[in-house]
């Protein structure tokens, strides 16, 4: 049975409140102190009687907590936190700063199995999924630095989607108003496309944003540098995605990551143009990001400004993403990049 308050969402909070005999409006303060005030030991929730206290320490119970073991800062605002987790694994969180918007990258794996070519996380392999107290508890690391977040990105270590379970737990967690009480709109999920799981994702009663890691206009180039793709090819991928867009009403966003003459050409423009002709999207064009034992390069600032122009006259919303915290290797595609140079212990 788990014993971590901090894995359990509302609901389950008070159904134990009422296993263990006392009132369940009990359970609000539990759930409020954990991720909303950022508690982190039960002799904390002063709200509670110290009889009750005292029941839930003796039965086991506790809140678990993420160590900060470093704190990066880039000049150019993004900052990078590596934290260890309770069986001493770690993994990189990254806060990125847009004007007013305060955005948290969060992991949701240790590692990952997706082996996308121009990704650094790829190579440490996956290791093990995280709880959605370990996600969650991401969040409440980083507010107790007093930062304020009003955006969460799941796109940090790890596929989310391979991780469903925790992932919707952690949502419905974060979003909650008695906790961190992030608005649905303002959480965004970001898949290489797992088809099954998007399927579900659709039918879950709150959706996040989706954000489609797309990076090629065809099959053949996907198939280079995204081994999911041999699996759930973009026939299969758009079909789920066009059933995605008919339920939750939402516009996608797919994420398209330049790489120097393998996708950045303008017929791939044209090509991902006509693709996404009958999505309501927009697309963020990413710089690529280096990382130690890949050959890729990244494409020029022209060859990215003509892409754009492509699509946004092909009447598709276009950003193009600059890079951000790259010297701290906080960009796109480079958490863990420093341990495969052996500077940072994984």
């Amino acid at each position: 049975m788990d014993k971590d308050l901090k894995n359990k969402t509302l609901i389950e909070l008070q159904d134990l409140t009422l296993q263990l005999g006392q009132k369940k409006y009990l359970a609000k303060y539990i759930f409020s102190f954990i991720h909303e005030k950022n508690a982190d030991d039960i002799s904390k929730i002063s709200s509670l009687g110290k009889d009750f206290r005292n029941q839930l320490s003796q039965q086991g119970y506790y809140i678990s907590q993420l160590k900060t073991v470093k704190t990066f800062k880039d000049p150019d605002g993004t900052v990078k936190f590596l934290f260890e987790l309770a069986d001493k694994k770690r993994i990189e969180t990254v806060l990125l700063f847009d004007g007013k918007r305060r955005t948290l990258c969060v992991s949701t794996q240790v590692g990952c199995a997706m082996n996308c070519s121009f990704c650094a996380t790829a190579k440490l392999k996956l290791d093990r999924n995280l709880t959605a107290a370990e996600i969650a508890d991401q969040v409440n690391a980083v507010c107790k630095q007093r930062y304020k977040i009003t955006n969460i990105v799941f796109m940090g270590m790890g596929e989310p989607l391979q991780n469903y379970d925790n992932l919707i737990r952690s949502i419905e967690i974060l979003n909650h108003p008695a906790g961190k009480n992030i608005g649905i709109r303002h959480l965004t999920v970001s898949t290489c496309g797992i088809v099954p799981q998007i399927t579900k994702l659709a039918n879950e009663q709150t959706n996040p944003i989706l954000a489609i890691s797309l990076n090629a206009p065809d099959n053949d180039i996907r198939n280079k540098i995204m081994p999911v793709n041999k699996k759930y090819p973009l026939e299969k991928l758009f079909k789920v995605l066009e059933n995605y867009q008919y339920k939750t009403k939402q516009r996608i966003t797919f994420e398209y990551v330049l790489i120097k003459s393998l996708n950045d050409a303008p017929k791939d423009a044209q090509r991902l143009a006509k693709k996404l002709k009958n999505f309501r999207c927009n697309v963020n064009l990413i710089e690529y990001n280096p990382h130690p034992g890949c050959k890729l390069k990244a494409s020029d600032t022209e060859t990215i400004e003509t892409f754009a122009q492509y699509l946004r006259k092909a009447g598709i919303e276009t950003t193009i993403r600059l890079k951000k915290g790259q010297k701290i290797k906080a960009a796109c595609g480079q958490l863990g990049a420093g341990w495969l140079k052996g500077k940072q212990k994984p």
